[in-house]
């Protein structure tokens, strides 16, 4: 007979239990890379997989904690398999870079101008970036839209 008593076979299965508990209350799953991801590369679902980690995780460190806050977004420094994800290691995918030549849209009650600008400050769509008229060095600031362009409105 391997147990000697029903005793020890309870505390066993006890023991078994116990060290189980903790690991399934007070987790939470977060996104993490199925495998590294370098800077400058986009992240995509199919990049990620979901892990768990103890609550404080989150409590502790500023992570990203749901899947659809990473897609889409660009890595700033690399991203390590199964780790979670700093809030401060991704942004937003630029579509202007500081120096670049661009336009600017004017828009007012249905009148529209163009023109061309330097721009200032690097941005995503949705941004709002500074930039500089080309022949009158005026500095406005737009929005940036999804083809590149940058709205400016009165």
């Amino acid at each position: 007979m391997i147990f000697r008593s029903a005793g020890f076979c309870l505390t066993f299965w006890v023991a078994v239990l116990a060290s189980i508990a903790p690991s399934l209350a007070g987790s939470i799953q977060l996104p993490v890379p199925r495998a590294t991801i370098h800077p400058g590369h986009e992240i995509t679902g199919q990049n990620l997989i979901e892990r768990r980690f103890p609550e404080r995780t989150i409590q502790q460190f500023a992570v990203i904690s749901d899947r659809s806050q990473l897609v889409g977004m660009v890595a700033r420094r690399t991203l390590l398999p199964g780790r979670p994800v700093p809030v401060n290691a991704v942004s937003v995918q630029t579509l202007v870079d500081r120096g670049d030549q661009g336009r600017l849209v004017f828009r007012e009650q249905g009148l529209f101008i163009v023109m061309q600008v330097e721009v200032l400050q690097s941005g995503g769509v949705g941004d709002f970036v500074r930039v500089r008229n080309v022949d009158s060095g005026v500095v406005v600031t737009g929005k940036v839209q999804t083809d590149g362009t940058i709205l400016a409105e009165n």
